[in-house]
């Protein structure tokens, strides 16, 4: 009897396990879903994913998910800037995030960073991501961990930008991301290049140098794993930053077949996006004629730069080159 009554025991159990995994991995799915959703930039439709995966999650009693569903429903309202709202679902997180779950708290922290870095407190946001690459990296998540060094050099001072953007190159080489290095390398040299335009002389030409460094590590990269607009603007920033670092003969010689390449993606799809690279490329362009005294090439690069930038609207996200830009036009004899 105590045979027969067992073997209805493990009948009922092995069904109800079995439809236990079905669900975790359902969840899973669903998780990833909303990840792509959100990946592409849907922050509203991956906003709803999340919280429709939050209920059903806590519906199951699956904690795992629920608090990275959680916590990213919380990044999904700040980043449409509604912080208030997405604050409730951060708090919802925070009482279930416990670090012996690493999925759950790694995700938990990146979203708590990102609060208190909109809160203006930008030194706790730093720790909370110096925090969360320390647990990531222990933990092999090695592309969270890039995320945290990646907020790091953003919230953190200079120092400590450049600091950490090499840890997130770190994390990406020991994870295999080779679809990370080739963003995390360019952002770097957009920190270089930035403190550049905040000094001058000998100090501004060494840190383009070292942009110019970054610029190319991370070309090698956008060409193995990235797309065609991925391989152009590589190769322009390349041709840029050569320019900045006081080296006009390479960088004509990099430009010339980039503005000719962003043209014939233009002819087949002429988008203000695709215009962009032919706007930059002819900045650059025009900016090496300004300088070899050629006037007349120079104002038409320019002019065509200004046309093609201000239809996506540079001068409200790089307001300093929109005003390079006019005043050049201007020095060559342009309005």
């Amino acid at each position: 009897m105590r045979t027969l009554t067992m073997l209805a025991i493990l009948l009922i159990l092995v069904p109800l396990a079995a439809h236990a995994d079905e669900a975790a991995r359902d969840n899973s799915t669903l998780l990833s879903e909303a990840d792509r959703t959100f990946n592409s930039r849907d922050y509203a439709g991956a906003t709803d994913l999340y919280a429709a995966l939050a209920d059903k999650a806590e519906a199951e009693g699956d904690t795992v998910v629920l608090v990275q569903a959680l916590a990213m429903t919380a990044r999904g309202y700040l980043i449409q800037g509604k912080k208030e709202q997405g604050r409730e679902w951060l708090q919802r997180a925070a009482d279930l995030a416990c670090s012996d779950e690493p999925s759950g708290w790694s995700r938990y922290l990146g979203v708590k960073g990102r609060f208190e870095w909109q809160d203006d407190k930008k030194d706790t946001a730093t720790q909370t991501f110096e925090s969360m690459y320390a647990y990531c990296m222990e933990h092999e998540l090695y592309s969270r961990a890039i995320d945290a060094a990646h907020m790091v050099a953003i919230t953190g001072a200079f120092e400590q930008q450049i600091e950490w953007a090499h840890r997130g190159i770190v994390a990406a080489e020991k994870g295999g991301e080779d679809g990370w290095l080739g963003p995390l390398w360019n952002n770097l040299g957009v920190t270089w290049w930035d403190r550049a335009l905040e000094t001058e002389g000998e100090d501004a030409l060494k840190y383009n140098t070292e942009a110019l460094e970054c610029y190319l590590k991370a070309r090698d990269y956008h060409w193995k794993t990235g797309g065609e607009i991925n391989k152009l603007i590589a190769d322009w920033a390349v041709g840029s930053a050569y320019r900045r670092a006081g080296e006009p003969q390479k960088a004509g010689a990099w430009l010339r077949p980039v503005l000719a390449w962003a043209e014939r993606l233009y002819e087949l799809d002429p988008t203000p996006e695709n215009g962009e690279w032919i706007g930059w490329a002819s900045f650059d362009l025009g900016m090496l004629a300004a300088d070899a005294g050629e006037s007349g090439r120079a104002l038409e690069l320019l002019t065509t730069a200004k046309e093609l930038l201000d239809a996506v609207g540079i001068q409200e996200w790089d307001p300093a080159s929109w005003e390079t830009l006019n005043i050049r036009i201007k020095e060559t004899g342009g309005e």
